[in-house]
């Protein structure tokens, strides 16, 4: 296969933790005889050094004229006095809004050798937690009519949704089920909102289509209680913005180790931006400290989603999970007195363990 992938390491250590991310794709696509090109884009902080402004036209032109993009992190302290709409981070908002990308994937996993950073009681995560929470990226009441009456007294955020808004999100949620354990939550407020009620009915028309993936719905203040008393219980979870949002924090922060954590955000076909979630860490860019490993997932959801290629992505995963069983750490995952390396060694640690 040939894959065309836009490279977007923007700022702090984002170029460090693409730069293995990309020796992994590259070592993946020899043993399986693949063929990948990189186009570099500049984006948030650098670009707007470069360009006055966090996103220029031909860098997104660029990054919809790939199959793919992978990018690393935005922002930081030096950008803190740039006025609101030219901020770092509004590169990512451009990048989404530009490329399509409605559905965010958000796994968090609890790999056995961490669990002790895990915020969580032993026999709270002794079953394991892997779990992905599906969220709607461009609907919601983030994106409806809002405002304040004439004297400013009160003010309203509108929250809508379509069917059609639904229907295709939750034919995402279901296609990483089939890829999982086939069991999809649905999250919402249908005792309150009507909204909710419209993701209900939805949900359950498109759930038709799936008869090999099981299908439950769950009240979000219920779901936010039950991710930390049985996150075990969780496979897929669907839900729409602004639970996604609050939601996806909480099953990441269970996890205890954010640099670990990778995340996509996809389009009706199989284009998606894939990216850590953690941030730009500017005061340790360039000193070979960061983790990778978020990134080098992240670059594995790539292959799984945007390419179809299950058996090289599980090989970068299993390859992770082999050097971290093996004592595998880097300094943000390391427990006191305990050895680590660098963000290089790592990502050869991990090559090492691909073949």
């Amino acid at each position: 296969m040939e894959m065309h992938i836009a490279l977007v390491p923007g700022d702090g250590i984002g170029p460090d933790i693409v730069r293995e991310a990309v020796r992994v794709l590259d070592r993946i696509a020899e043993i399986h005889g693949h063929s990948i090109s990189y186009r570099e884009v500049d984006a948030g902080g650098i670009s707007i050094d470069r360009y006055k402004v966090p996103l220029t036209e031909d860098a997104l032109q660029t990054a919809a004229e790939s199959d793919a993009v992978l990018l690393g992190a935005v922002g930081g302290p030096k950008w803190d006095h740039v006025l609101g709409n030219l901020r770092p981070e509004k590169a990512l908002l451009g990048l989404r809004s530009g490329l399509g990308l409605f559905c965010n994937l958000r796994p968090a996993v609890i790999y056995p050798e961490l669990a002790a950073a895990s915020p969580l009681k032993p026999s709270v995560i002794a079953a394991g937690v892997d779990l992905l929470v599906v969220r709607e990226l461009t609907g919601g009441i983030y994106f409806g009519e809002k405002g304040r009456n004439d004297d400013g007294t009160s003010a309203y955020d509108v929250m809508r949704y379509s069917k059609d808004e639904i229907a295709r999100i939750a034919r995402k949620a279901f296609e990483a089920a089939r890829l999982r354990k086939r069991h999809v939550t649905v999250v919402d407020k249908a005792n309150v909102l009507e909204t909710s009620r419209l993701w209900r009915e939805t949900v359950s028309e498109v759930a038709a289509e799936y008869g090999d993936v099981s299908l439950d719905f769950m009240y979000v203040d219920n779901a936010s209680m039950q991710l930390v008393r049985n996150p075990g219980h969780f496979d897929v979870l669907l839900t729409e913005n602004m639970f996604g949002d609050i939601l996806s924090d909480e099953a990441s922060m269970i996890t205890g180790s954010i640099g670990m954590l990778a995340s996509a955000s996809l389009r009706n076909d199989s284009f998606g931006m894939y990216e850590p979630i953690h941030g730009s860490a500017p005061d340790i860019a360039g000193m070979d400290v960061a983790n990778p490993i978020a990134t080098i997932l992240s670059a594995a959801m790539m292959l799984r989603y945007s390419f179809s290629l299950e058996k090289e992505a599980r090989a970068i995963e299993d390859a992770v999970a082999s050097a971290l069983s093996d004592g595998v750490r880097t300094k943000d995952i390391a427990a006191d007195g305990e050895e680590w390396i660098g963000t290089a060694a790592c990502g050869s640690e991990i090559l090492r363990r691909l073949g």
